[in-house]
C-alpha cells in the first residue's frame, strides 16, 4: 500500500492543473482487470496523475497467487488531506473495467447513479448505452491502441498507460498532466498511445446525475465495529463468486459420433448401443425403429460404413455395430405404434424393396395411409430376389416385413406400373413415391457375350430364390465383378454344384466394393479370386467354353477414390462352362410420363412441382440396402412436409460437431478385443443354403462403445474439476456457473467429448 504527497508540486498544481469543477474530494476509484494487463500499475498511474496535482493519494492491488488472466482488482484514493482509511474501495466514484468479460452482475456493487465508468472495449457506445444509462460512460479500445503501439508483447498486451489517457479525457483533465507524470515515471514512450486514447474515447453523459456522488463526495464512516479475534467463531461462506472471473463456461453437449454421421440409414448408433448396454434390447430396439424398419436385414447384409469410421478402430478394433444391430433385432419383438394425427394423407409407394418399405414405414408411422405396388409376386425386391438365403434367410426378411405391415400398410403385388398407371395413382393419392430400384443390368459389350451359358448374376440369384432346383450347375464357373452381388453369385455357384468358381475383377482386392467379411467367407468356402484382369472376349460355339482376359494395371485414382484400370496387351484364357455377370445396373425411369421431369428427386410438370418423389437406387444409385433405407425415409419426410407446408422432420447434420479420434482419451478405456460373429463351418457347402453367419453370442460388445459425443455419467468431469463445482443431478450433471472459473479441465478430461467450453456471450445467445 502506497501513500504520498508531492509538496514540491503543490503550488504548480494549484496554478496549472486545477481539478474540473464536478470532481469533489475525497475520491475513491476501483479498477477491475486481469492478471497480465497491468491493472495494478494502472491504478498507480492514476494515483501518480493526482499526485502531480499536489494531492494526497493511496493505491494498492487486491490479488493472490492466481494464474495470469485471473481477475484482479486495484484501488486508488485521492484527498486533500492525509488518507487514513485502509479498507478496500466498496463505494467507488470512478470505475475502470479493463476487460468487459468481467461485467458480471456484481461489477456495479457500490456504484451510485452518475458515477464515472470507463470500459476497455472495441464495441460501439450503443452496445452499452442502455445498461449504463445512469452513468458517465466512456468506451475506448485500449487493447487495440496499445497493440498498434507495441506496448507489451504479441500475446500479452499491456494497456495501463493507454487507458489512463482515456480516463483523463473522460474527467476533463488536461493531457499535459499525464505528460508530466509519464515523464517523471520514465513512461514517455507510451505517451503517444495515451494521446490517441484521449482523442478517441467515446463518451456518454448520464441521463440523471446525483449531485455529490457522481465523481466524489463524503466517505461513509459508519462501518460495523471490528470484533476481537476470539469472537470470530462463525464460519461464514465466501461471497466471492469466482464465476465472475471467467470468460468461458463449461457445459454438457451432445456431439456427433462418426458412426452416426456415416450411417446411410440415419440410425442413432450411439443411442441404441448405449440403450442396449443400460436398459436392454427392447429400449435399444425402440431407438432403432425410429429410423430403421429392417434391423434384422441390415444386421446381416449392411456394408457397415459406421464400423469403418468407428473411432475405436484406431485402438483395438472397431465396435461390431452390425452384429449388435442384429443381436437387438433377434432378441426383441417390439413394435412401434403409429402416431395419432388429425389430418391424414394417402400415399402410393411404387416398389416393395428396401427403399419402398422404408418410405411406407415412415409414412405409416406418422399416421398416414399407404399402399405399396410391387411388380413381383412378393415384397422385398433385392432383399428377396437378389441376396441368397445363406446371408439373409427368408424367415428373417418376413419378420421385418411383418413388423412394417403391422402399422396398417396395404400392398398390391404382381402389379407392374406403366405411364398410364402412374398418372392414375397420382390422381388418386395425395402423393406418390417411386422406389423401383435399378433398371437393366450392365453388360461388357464384347465379342461372344450372346453365347448360351452367360447370364446376369441377379437373374441367376432370383431364379434360385424362386425355384431352388432351377440353378443346378456343373463344371467351371466364372463370375465377373467385385461387389456384393458378385460374391453372392460365386458362393451360390459353389452351392449349386460348380466344381470350381473363379471371381474375375479388373481392379485389386483393395478396390473391391463388396463387404470385406463376405469376401473372406467366399475365399474360405473355396472361391478363387483373380484380380487385375478384364474380360475382352468370350469363345465357344453356341455355348460359352472360355473367356479371354487382358491383364490390367492401375493408374490414377477415379472420382470415387479407386485407381483407374488400364487394360494392357497381355492376354490369358480360361476354360469355363458358365459365366455370371455382376457389373452393376443402369438407372432409368421408363414409367415416367413424357411431359414429367425429375429434378432434385421430385417430379415436375414444366414449372409446377408435383408430389411425385423418387427414392432409393432409382434416385441416388448408391447401390446398398442401408442407403436405400435412408433415402426412403428422408424422401417420405420431404413428401409429408411438402403437403403440410412445413420443414422436413429431419435433424440437420453438421460435420463441425464431429467427434474425431483426437477428442477421445484412449487411455481412459481398457483394451478389449472385438467380439466376432460366429460362423457355421461345414465340410461341404453343396446345396447347403443355411445361414453361415450366426451373429454374436451376446451383447457384451456394447461395452466397447466409446459413446463418442454422449455423456455416460462416468464421473470423470466431477472427479477432475479443480474447484469441485460439478454436481450430479437426476438427469446428469450441473456446473455451478456462479463459481466455475472456465478453466476447461473438465472439458479436456472428458474421455468422449460430451462437454465443451463456450464464450459466455455465445451461450447467452
Amino acid at each position: 500500500m502506497n501513500q504520498k504527497k508531492s509538496k514540491s508540486l503543490q503550488n504548480k498544481a494549484t496554478v496549472n492543473a486545477q481539478l474540473p469543477d464536478d470532481i469533489s474530494l475525497p475520491l475513491e476509484i476501483r479498477l477491475h482487470g486481469r492478471g497480465g494487463q497491468g491493472g495494478v500499475t494502472c491504478a498507480k498511474l492514476i494515483a501518480a496523475v493526482y499526485a502531480e496535482m499536489g494531492l494526497h493519494v493511496q493505491t494498492f492491488g487486491d490479488y493472490g497467487a492466481e494464474r495470469s488472466g485471473a481477475p484482479v482488482r486495484a484501488f486508488t484514493r485521492v484527498n486533500k488531506i492525509v488518507i487514513k482509511n485502509r479498507n478496500k474501495v466498496y463505494r467507488p466514484h470512478h470505475l475502470l473495467v479493463l476487460d468487459t468479460a468481467l461485467l458480471g452482475s456484481r461489477i456495479l456493487d457500490g456504484i451510485a447513479p452518475g458515477a464515472v465508468i470507463l470500459l476497455n472495449s472495441s464495441g460501439r457506445l450503443e452496445e452499452f448505452s442502455e445498461k449504463f444509462a445512469d452513468y458517465r460512460l466512456g468506451i475506448i479500445d485500449a487493447t487495440g491502441i496499445a497493440r498498434e503501439h507495441g506496448i507489451g508483447t504479441s500475446s500479452v498486451v499491456i494497456i495501463n498507460t493507454t487507458i489512463v489517457g482515456a480516463y483523463a479525457k473522460l474527467l476533463g483533465l488536461s493531457i499535459e498532466v499525464l505528460k508530466d507524470a509519464y515523464t517523471r515515471l520514465g513512461l514517455s514512450g507510451d505517451m503517444a498511445a495515451a494521446r490517441e486514447a484521449y482523442q478517441d474515447v467515446l463518451i456518454q453523459q448520464p441521463d440523471t446525475t446525483v449531485t455529490g456522488t457522481a465523481v466524489g463526495g463524503e466517505l461513509v464512516t459508519a462501518f460495523p465495529p471490528v470484533k476481537q479475534q476470539i469472537d470470530h467463531f462463525d464460519d461464514v461462506p465466501t461471497r466471492l463468486q469466482t464465476g465472475d472471473w471467467s470468460t468461458q463456461l463449461a457445459g454438457f453437449k451432445d456431439h456427433l459420433a462418426p458412426c452416426n454421421y456415416s450411417c446411410p440409414a440415419g440410425n442413432d448408433v450411439v443411442g441404441f448401443i448405449q440403450a442396449l448396454k443400460t436398459y436392454g434390447s427392447d429400449r435399444a430396439m425402440e431407438i432403432l425403429l425410429q429410423t430403421q424398419p429392417l434391423p434384422s436385414v441390415c444386421g446381416r447384409v449392411c456394408p457397415a460404413p459406421c464400423m469403418h469410421e468407428c473411432n475405436r478402430k484406431l485402438m483395438d478394433g472397431a465396435v461390431n455395430i452390425r452384429g449388435l444391430e442384429r443381436w437387438i433385432s433377434d432378441h426383441s419383438e417390439l413394435v412401434l405404434k403409429k402416431k395419432k394425427i388429425g389430418k391424414t394423407h394417402s400415399f402410393a409407394v411404387i416398389g416393395g424393396g428396401p427403399a419402398g418399405l422404408s418410405a411406407a414405414y415412415q409414412l405409416a408411422l406418422h399416421g398416414h395411409h399407404v399402399t405399396i405396388f410391387e411388380k413381383e409376386k412378393k415384397l422385398g425386391g433385392v432383399l428377396r430376389y437378389g441376396i441368397p438365403s445363406f446371408r439373409l434367410p427368408e424367415e428373417v426378411l418376413e419378420r421385418d416385413i411383418k413388423r412394417i405391415f403391422s402399422l396398417g400398410i396395404r400392398s398390391t403385388c404382381a402389379h407392374p406400373i406403366d405411364k398410364v398407371e402412374l398418372e392414375r395413382l397420382y390422381e388418386e393419392h395425395d402423393g406418390v413415391i417411386i422406389c423401383k430400384g435399378f433398371s437393366d443390368a450392365k453388360t461388357l459389350s464384347v465379342a461372344g457375350e450372346d453365347l448360351d451359358g452367360i447370364e446376369q448374376g441377379l437373374t441367376f440369384l432370383a431364379r434360385r430364390r424362386i425355384d431352388k432346383l432351377a440353378t443346378e450347375l456343373s463344371g467351371d464357373v466364372v463370375v465377373i465383378g467385385g461387389g456384393n452381388t458378385a460374391i453372392d453369385c460365386a458362393r451360390s455357384a459353389l452351392r449349386r454344384g460348380a466344381s470350381s468358381v473363379k471371381l474375375i475383377y479388373r481392379r485389386s482386392r483393395t478396390e473391391m466394393t463388396a463387404i470385406e467379411e463376405e469376401i473372406e467367407d467366399a475365399l474360405r468356402e473355396g472361391v478363387q479370386l483373380l484380380p487385375l484382369h478384364q474380360p475382352v472376349a468370350f469363345r465357344g460355339v453356341g455355348r460359352v467354353a472360355g473367356i479371354v482376359l487382358a491383364e490390367v494395371e492401375l493408374g490414377e485414382a477415379d472420382i470415387d477414390g479407386r485407381r483407374r484400370p488400364l487394360v494392357t496387351e497381355q492376354m490369358t484364357e480360361l476354360n469355363c462352362s458358365k459365366v455370371l455377370l455382376a457389373l452393376g445396373q443402369e438407372n432409368k425411369l421408363a414409367m415416367l410420363p413424357d411431359e414429367w421431369q425429375i429434378s432434385g428427386a421430385r417430379g415436375w410438370l414444366e414449372e409446377k412441382p408435383l408430389n411425385i418423389w423418387c427414392a432409393g437406387d432409382c434416385s441416388t444409385a448408391d447401390g446398398t440396402v442401408s442407403h436405400a433405407i435412408g433415402s426412403g425415409r428422408l424422401t417420405a419426410l420431404k413428401a409429408l412436409a411438402s403437403l403440410d407446408e412445413t420443414e422436413p422432420l429431419v435433424d440437420e447434420i453438421s460435420q463441425n460437431s464431429l467427434v474425431a479420434p483426437a477428442h477421445i482419451r484412449f487411455s481412459h478405456f481398457p483394451v478389449l478385443a472385438p467380439h466376432q460373429d460366429r460362423h457355421k463351418i461345414v465340410d461341404n457347402y453343396q446345396n447347403n443354403f443355411d445361414e453361415v453367419n450366426l451373429g454374436l453370442s451376446g451383447k457384451e460388445e456394447a461395452e466397447r462403445c466409446f459413446s463418442c459425443g454422449r455423456c455416460t455419467r462416468c464421473d470423470t468431469c466431477l472427479v477432475f474439476c479443480p474447484e469441485g463445482v460439478i454436481y450430479r443431478t437426476a438427469d446428469g450433471y450441473r456446473v455451478d456457473e456462479n463459481y466455475c472459473k472456465g478453466c476447461g479441465v473438465c472439458v479436456a478430461e472428458c474421455p468422449r467429448r460430451a462437454m465443451d467450453l463456450n464464450d459466455k456471450e455465445s451461450r447467452e445467445e
